[in-house]
């Protein structure tokens, strides 16, 4: 059975008692042109979720948000127009499903490498879906009246492709996202796609390999929870699940939260801060204002355009529901890009040590490589990977994929990641700390090792 999700509409966007405090309010504007800046960087791929993130904002640049809406639509349309063709789908979307569609770990990856996968692309299309509304885009004429109907047919694909494992092929991260951007554009969601996604509330699935990773999957199927249930009024049946389903994504979050303050870690408590803006429990949580406080103090860690672009609307105290208020007039046209600067390399080098570890069960040998590679001071991970086949007197290989996030690691040492049996690349410091950003963002220290291990989550 369809429910129609029926959102009401605020004039303006909702007052913010959870945005960050007015001594704050100049970091966060800065931060807001940094993003700026780094939009405008035509060496950086059209991201859905920064744009998004400057729609969320007080003030804006309208021009230059006009020009990254038109990139976006230049790279999204054209890839699922030509991507989804190439992989042997219909031209056309199919018809709005009934049950589940034949069967064809990053959250992110691009469509034209989930088409050649034979696997959906939920998650990149649901920030597509999410952009467009945040530019109160009509999405009743051209190609965009075919996107809704094609994320309707993904989330069918992505529960269908590994329904005998119980879970999306994808990941419940870009299932929850799908089911989101849909509430958020007040379109249909069948009963079965979103009671899938409680029961793995309801069953402790969500998180998949702990840390920070449990946490954003966690908050973006609560966003989805909360916003289902603005749209459920009653006592029914699925209402009172959605409800209950809301206060166990608030328990886990507030259970994630360590010593430091953050909910899992610094890069996953902007979304965790998100679902409790949402849910108006900002004002009630002292945790949440614990979290704010810690991330103002660890804006220098965000770099990434993605972690940016998720932490900003929290700063803002807006979240990703707030997209489906939004109006998009009489808006500040205010800010001004702050360019990022880039760091030059140092004069002198530094050694860094490079392992690769594989479970015996997979490889020949436990340890794949084990060098030390110099590299210029500042480089980062991805310098260090570029760097070591020429040094050593072991041959060393890799290679990446483009995703949202910048590149990720696919193959190391002719090991291919494999997103259907769940194991990808783990970025370690020895001996044992998960690295929190990727291999174009971490800049390593001289005399430091680095761990590339082949691990299942």
């Amino acid at each position: 059975m369809w429910h129609l999700l029926v959102l009401l509409q605020a004039a303006v966007l909702p007052a913010r008692p959870c945005e960050a405090p007015e001594a704050a309010a100049a970091q966060v504007r800065a931060a807001s042109a940094r993003l700026l800046g780094l939009a405008e960087d035509p060496a950086r791929a059209a991201n859905p979720s920064v744009y998004v993130a400057l729609r969320l904002a007080d003030e804006h640049d309208a021009a230059r948000e006009v020009r990254y809406l038109a990139r976006l639509k230049d790279a999204f349309q054209h890839s699922y127009n030509t991507s989804l063709q190439a992989a042997g789908w219909r031209k056309q979307p199919p018809a709005a499903p009934r049950g589940p569609a034949p069967g064809a770990h990053h959250h992110h990856r691009g469509a034209e490498a989930a088409a050649r996968e034979g696997r959906p692309d939920t998650g990149r299309l649901a920030l597509y879906l999410l952009a467009l509304r945040a530019a109160c885009q009509p999405m009743d004429a051209g190609a965009e009246r075919f996107l809704v109907t094609w994320l309707k047919y993904f989330l069918e694909e992505d529960w269908a492709g590994s329904q005998r494992h119980g879970r999306p092929l994808t990941s419940y991260y870009q299932y929850g996202l799908g089911v989101l951007a849909l509430c958020v554009h007040r379109k249909r969601v069948r009963d079965e796609v979103v009671h899938r996604l409680l029961a793995a509330e309801r069953h402790g699935r969500l998180g998949h390999g702990g840390g920070g990773h449990a946490v954003d999957t966690e908050a973006v199927a609560g966003l989805a929870f909360a916003c289902l249930r603005g749209a459920q009024p009653g006592s029914g049946p699925l209402a009172s699940e959605l409800r209950e389903a809301v206060r166990g994504v608030s328990g886990r979050l507030l259970a994630a939260q360590s010593p430091d303050g953050f909910f899992g870690n610094v890069f996953s408590t902007p979304l965790a801060m998100q679902f409790f803006i949402a849910t108006n429990a900002c004002q009630s949580e002292p945790e949440y204002r614990r979290a704010r406080a810690a991330l103002l103090q660890s804006l220098d860690n965000f770099t990434n355009p993605m972690a940016m672009s998720q932490l900003l609307p929290a700063l803002y105290g807006r979240s990703y529901l707030d997209i489906a208020s939004m109006r998009c007039q009489q808006e500040r046209d205010t800010l001004q890009p702050i360019s990022p600067v880039t760091q030059p390399s140092g004069p002198e080098n530094i050694t860094v040590g490079l392992v690769v570890e594989c479970p015996r069960r997979l490889c020949p040998r436990h340890v794949l490589y084990n060098q030390s590679v110099s590299v210029p001071a500042g480089s980062s991970l991805l310098d260090v990977l570029g760097a070591a086949p020429k040094q050593g007197h072991e041959a060393f290989t890799f290679k990446t994929q483009e995703s949202l996030y910048g590149p990720f690691l696919t193959t190391v040492m002719k090991v291919e990641a494999n997103w259907q049996e769940r194991r990808y690349w783990q970025l370690l410091s020895a001996p044992s700390t998960s690295l929190q950003t990727g291999v174009a963002d971490y800049r390593p220290r001289d005399g430091e090792t680095l761990i590339l291990r082949l691990s299942k989550g």
